[in-house]
């Protein structure tokens, strides 16, 4: 894995799952299987000044991070 890109998903537009269709069709395995949705949750973490996973820990943002950080461990991508 040379490098990663993330962004924040809305299922709720077409462009976003035509953008994840293709890129899912350009790198293949390499996409990581997590998603991490868009929530209001993320500038009220911001504005706190605490990241999404202490600010609200059991909101469904805070818990597609933490499946990421487990996916990339798994991955090999981080140590």
């Amino acid at each position: 894995m040379d490098g990663l890109l993330a962004t924040m998903y809305d299922p709720r537009t077409l462009h976003s799952r035509e953008v994840l269709e293709r890129v899912v069709e350009a790198f293949g395995d390499d996409v990581l299987e997590t998603v991490i949705g868009r929530t209001v949750k993320f500038p009220d973490a911001s504005v706190s000044g605490v990241p999404i996973t202490e600010f609200a820990p059991e909101h469904a943002a805070a818990q597609a991070y933490l499946r990421l950080a487990r996916e990339l461990v798994a991955r090999g991508a981080v140590a």
